[in-house]
């Protein structure tokens, strides 16, 4: 009772906090997400559901009611493709979770928890194949809600006596595409202030202070250092958790920031890079500095394109400085960061050979023997661990659920039309459109990364179909009414001059 009252008052909070004309409940959704040790009640061997299935399930439900349900479901079709690919992925994903344990069962392994450990067993049904199931389905139908919310927004007529902002073209898509964009500032916001809330109790002396919200059924790790550092958990079971969301959020806010010169953007993305910094996670560390060999990437393209962006000047410069300091604080004290030092060797140069690393590398090879065991069809979603989650999808899902799903990383991880969209103005509706577009790109492909540092299951997660859907209104936004900026040429003097030679 106790988790059902804690979970449904949060659940009030985040509809009140995240109000928004016509869209609380998706901006609710994004947000639940970094609750990750909340849930809303107690299912027996499915587990403890998270508060955010409450919010997927309420948003599915609102648009299966809809009047033009069946045909805004056909439209959307018709004009996206890549919802039939999300629907053979789901059917066969579900499928395969039932046929496949039975059909395979005792030709392989499996990594299961056998009270309160993972354990290897021979591979056979198990209540993660119906549980997580569930909730891939669950992501996968709000990227069918959200999609036709979406579709519907864009062919909506403006209403009578509406404002004259909203009868412009495209407005009604362009408040929901803020709607999201303000889900996901919501989801970083709690991401941040929940690692320092965490960080901070624990620095004081007062321990978990966010323990009161932990009602899942998971073993916490919450309260543990590393190399004399204290590991921040957020509102996440376990330092990893949180290092994997705030590197996603630092990711979408650095991205939105480099396009848009959002001041609360930078805000986020200072705070989340220190709370990465300190999260003692190896994820984090592995994914930031993949982080930071993209955005240089980036910088350079700019700048061999001739057109360097102010923000890449910021950031680059404020890099500069602070290795400058760090190396002018080495010169004058070689043991100013030991600890530092210690925490790195622990944390990554060391983690491979350590005990845990050599379980999850064995973990990872008995799951790619069991791809190769099943004649490449998988052992069904949910039936297994592993420590990576591209070896979780290949043994899982097999050959064919890993093309179908590879096709929607792919879709996300393409830029878009990028010249036919042009060089907005700082400021306009098209220019915020483009920073949530490329934001969204960076968050869920970020996520995917932490995943397969060091994720388990084959479920990319509720964000990522979240982005997918996204992801696809901007760039229909964007194809519709982003204008390219005109191309500047010089001016050249009329031959013959009439005056005589041009200067």
């Amino acid at each position: 009772m106790q988790t059902i009252l804690i979970g449904l008052a949060i659940c009030l909070a985040l509809l009140f906090a995240g109000r928004t004309r016509g869209a609380s409940l998706i901006v609710a959704l994004i947000a639940s997400v970094a609750f990750g040790s909340t849930s809303i009640a107690s299912l027996g061997g499915l587990g403890t559901p998270l508060i955010y299935v409450v919010f997927e399930l309420a948003l599915i439900v609102s648009v299966l009611t809809r009047r033009r349900f069946v045909d805004d479901l056909a439209r959307l079709f018709r004009l996206r493709p890549v919802a039939w690919i999300v629907l053979a992925l789901l059917v066969y994903a579900s499928g395969s979770a039932i046929v496949l344990p039975r059909l395979f069962a005792g030709m392989t392994g499996a990594f299961v928890p056998v009270d309160g450990l993972v354990s290897e067993v021979p591979l056979a049904p198990v209540s993660g194949n119906i549980a997580q199931s569930g909730y891939f389905v669950l992501g996968g139908c709000a990227f069918f809600a959200l999609s036709l919310l979406l579709l519907a927004a864009s062919a909506a007529a403006p209403a009578k006596g509406a404002s004259p902002s909203s009868r412009e073209p495209g407005s009604g898509e362009a408040l929901l595409l803020r709607a999201i964009g303000k889900g996901f500032f919501f989801w970083i916001g709690l991401n941040a202030a929940s690692g320092a809330i965490d960080l901070a109790g624990k620095m004081a002396g007062a321990g978990d202070v966010l323990f009161p919200l932990r009602t899942a059924g998971y073993a916490l790790l919450t309260e543990t250092e590393h190399a004399g550092f204290w590991r921040v958990a957020g509102l996440h079971p376990e330092a990893s958790a949180f290092g994997a969301a705030a590197l996603a959020g630092l990711a979408f806010s650095f991205t939105y920031w480099r396009a848009s010169r959002s001041r609360s953007a930078l805000a986020l993305t200072i705070l989340l890079l220190s709370l990465t910094l300190l999260s003692t996670s190896s994820t984090a560390y592995g994914g930031l500095v993949v982080l930071m060999l993209a955005a240089l990437l980036a910088a350079a393209r700019s700048l061999l394109r001739g057109r360097p962006l102010r923000t890449d000047a910021i950031w680059l410069g404020a890099a500069l400085v602070a290795a400058t300091v760090v190396l002018a604080m080495l010169l004058v004290d070689d043991e100013a960061f030991a600890k530092v030092e210690t925490l790195l060797r622990a944390t990554i140069f060391e983690k491979s050979t350590s005990a845990s690393g050599v379980e999850r590398a064995y973990w990872n090879q008995r799951s790619l023997d069991s791809f190769f065991t099943t004649s490449m069809l998988g052992i069904g979603l949910g039936s297994s661990r592993s420590s990576s989650w591209v070896i979780a999808v290949l043994s899982q899902l097999g050959l064919i659920g890993s093309v179908l799903l590879g096709l929607l990383v792919g879709l996300i991880a393409w830029p878009g039309r990028r010249r036919a969209w042009g060089d907005p103005p700082v400021g306009s509706q098209a220019r915020r459109v483009i920073a949530l577009h490329d934001g969204v790109r960076a968050a869920a492909l970020t996520l995917l990364l932490a995943a397969t540092i060091g994720g388990g299951s084959a479920d990319p997660g509720v964000l990522f179909f979240i982005s997918l859907a996204t992801v696809l209104g901007c760039r229909h936004y964007l194809d519709r009414y982003a204008r390219p900026s005109p191309v500047r040429r010089p001016v050249r003097s009329p031959w013959p001059h009439p005056e005589g030679q041009p200067a």
